[in-house]
């Protein structure tokens, strides 16, 4: 008697309970996360930005992007989530991490900001039948994952036609190894200790070979790059630490 093989899983159990441990710290701005805090208004703009562009909406609204539904895949405590919210979309946050889900929710409930915060995976959510959604957010998810390549492609089925998906993540190159793991981690103290693996970071040829077959289409890298005297980021040309990335299903043919 033969059984269907068990659905894989992108879920590191190692990665879910570094961030599982330290989840109370997400909204402090000097705490653990004070490095993601000063990294998010690149990434806000930068959202914000393709969004506008990709869906042809007016910047100048209240809440330009009301009427599309967007997934933060990997939210963690809804750093993203919450201004997305706050820019009119419909916003599902997803986590595989409860604690985080909770601190996200708490959070969320305190401030007046609605969103959808579940404990999951997306490939929990594509075996539920999650409907597709217009935009779908992957920002330094993908190097914490067990199979890169399957996640990858799964965030893709739950994108709809006309859809686009950002995703941001580390590149595997001697530059990050030195900065965004030795440096960040055990040198400026600015991350815990073990909280990136430099083996999984992944260059931009590696994203696009994951996609290679799939009808979607790929733009950038577009380089993020840190200021160390006003301890900023802003967007570059310089793409050896981090990068960003857009992915877009084409429109449905009109019938």
């Amino acid at each position: 008697m033969s059984t269907s093989p068990a659905p894989t899983s992108s879920i590191d159990p190692a990665d879910v309970a570094r961030f599982s441990a330290i989840a109370a710290e997400w909204w402090n701005p000097r705490g653990k996360f004070g490095p993601l805090h000063k990294f998010n208004p690149v990434r806000l703009t930068f959202i914000r930005e393709q969004a506008l562009w990709h869906f042809a909406r007016d910047g100048a609204a209240r809440e330009p992007f009301e009427g599309l539904r967007l997934l933060d895949i990997g939210c963690g405590g809804g750093l993203l989530c919450e201004p997305m919210a706050r820019l009119g979309f419909a916003v599902t946050g997803v986590d595989a991490s409860e604690r985080n889900i909770g601190v996200a929710s708490t959070h969320a409930a305190e401030v007046g900001v609605s969103v959808d915060y579940r404990p999951g995976t997306v490939e929990g959510l594509l075996a539920a039948g999650e409907p597709a959604f217009d935009v779908i957010l992957n920002m330094e998810v993908i190097e914490h994952v067990a199979d890169p390549g399957a996640f990858l492609r799964d965030c893709g089925r739950l994108l709809k036609p006309g859809g686009l998906m950002i995703l941001a993540t580390l590149n595997r190159t001697l530059a990050s190894l030195a900065l965004a793991k030795v440096g960040a981690e055990y040198v400026l103290r600015w991350l815990p200790q073990g909280t990136h693996d430099w083996r999984k970071f992944l260059k931009p040829t590696e994203i696009k070979g994951f996609l290679a077959g799939e009808d979607l289409t790929i733009d950038g890298p577009f380089g993020v790059v840190y200021d160390p005297l006003r301890g900023t980021w802003s967007l570059g040309s310089d793409t050896k630490n981090n990068y960003m990335m857009t992915i877009s299903r084409p429109a449905s043919p009109v019938s």
